[in-house]
């Protein structure tokens, strides 16, 4: 745990430096959330409107980009310094690098959850349910793009022009049909049945219900076994894949 800690600390400080990554994680969520509130504040005043928005920013927007474009960027770069090679001379094991990806981004989550909300606070808003359901979402949909991350690198994104790509291409279906932006309500039958197989639709479905308040466990009992479902999937798959990044590294 400790060499993953340093892992994370290293790669948070090395995202911190840069302006542009900065600005896609703070300024765009903060962004959208203002619009998006703003656009619904004519029907239900700014602090509904934004209680309303909130969940969809976070889970579908905020963590889409910076939780799985976040380690595709992270081990594209450390492959392209050549970074992932020194590692296979050095005390440090692959678990331990791989954790300490996933704290760092458990912890730019966390931030953003933070911003988010904080503005939400500030615009009258707020969250109304369960912080142990909210808290439990969060954790299940941050593992999930973590390891559809670390799956994408692997497997897709070979260089830094490929990150761009890869998360946009696949960002812009998945967010629209999730109800990211849209509610899923307005969304043509055919389109509707199609969200049902979107993960980000699992995702905002449940944080969405359980941050309006007045939800239990069995009401979102569907989306969490799903979510747990596509988590530990997605967490194998992408252990896996860097396993195998690993071993291209080991034999060139």
């Amino acid at each position: 745990m400790p060499a993953s800690l340093v892992i994370a600390g290293r790669i948070l400080t090395e995202l911190g430096r840069s302006r542009r990554v900065l600005a896609l994680w703070i300024v765009f969520p903060a962004t959208m959330l203002l619009l998006f509130g703003w656009v619904r504040a004519d029907q239900a005043g700014l602090g509904p409107a934004l209680t309303a928005t909130a969940p969809g920013i976070l889970i579908g927007a905020g963590f889409f980009f910076s939780c799985l474009g976040g380690p595709i960027s992270v081990l594209v770069a450390e492959r392209e310094r050549r970074t992932l090679r020194r590692l296979l001379v050095s005390p440090l094991d692959g678990a331990s690098y791989f954790l300490g990806v996933v704290l760092a981004h458990l912890a730019i989550a966390a931030a953003q959850v933070a911003l988010v909300y904080g503005i939400t606070v500030g615009g009258g808003g707020g969250f109304h349910g369960s912080l142990l359901l909210g808290t439990l979402i969060v954790l299940l949909s941050v593992s999930a793009y973590v390891g559809l991350g670390f799956l994408f690198a692997g497997k897709v994104a070979k260089s830094a022009e490929d990150v761009n790509g890869t998360v946009a291409g696949l960002g812009v279906p998945l967010l629209v049909l999730g109800g990211t932006f849209f509610p899923t309500e307005h969304f043509p039958p055919l389109l509707r049945t199609v969200a049902q197989a979107n993960p980000v639709f699992h995702m905002n479905q449940a944080f969405r219900t359980v941050a309006a308040g007045g939800a239990d466990p069995a009401d979102v009992t569907g989306n969490l076994i799903l979510l747990a479902l596509l988590a530990s999937v997605a967490m194998i798959l992408g252990a896996r894949s860097y396993r195998h990044m690993l071993d291209v590294e080991r034999a060139l």
